[in-house]
């Protein structure tokens, strides 16, 4: 079970970042996790949000680019080095993360990683019985 995430290439120019979150937001598509990478000339904006798909032909037509990929998440506790033990499994079994970052849910942390061997992730995963979630997971309706 993965995650849908967008990333979208942005130029390092005032107002890029704020062109696509209120392109989102008019539409009423929700950001639950928000990462930003940059290099001198561009930035890389990934994102995890309630309508992949949706947000991905958005952006498309006003012309980003921007493309989808599967990620993982992972829930874990918040107390101090409950994130190092949960990615101690992957360095562990030699899985190399490509990238990551993370965001709070519910009082519980949530992991959101690329690595280099999804299937051995996977199995991590299943073997040490760490909790996947889901995007249902992420925006379901509060009550």
């Amino acid at each position: 079970m993965s995650i849908k995430q967008l990333s979208i290439f942005l130029e390092n120019k005032s107002g890029r970042l704020t062109e696509v979150l209120e392109t989102l937001g008019q539409e009423k598509i929700n950001i639950a996790a928000m990462s930003i990478a940059d290099t001198s000339e561009y930035g890389i904006l990934r994102l995890i949000v309630s309508d992949p798909e949706e947000a991905l032909r958005l952006l498309k037509n006003k012309g980003f680019s921007v493309n989808m990929t599967d990620v993982i998440a992972i829930e874990t506790p918040t107390y101090a080095g409950a994130f190092a033990e949960a990615l101690k499994h992957f360095s562990d079994a030699q899985v190399g993360i490509e990238y990551m970052y993370a965001f709070e849910l519910d009082n519980n942390g949530i992991i959101v990683m690329r690595t280099d061997d999804r299937q051995k992730a996977f199995k991590i995963i299943e073997s040490n019985k760490l909790r996947l979630v889901s995007g249902n997971d992420i925006f379901k309706e509060k009550k």
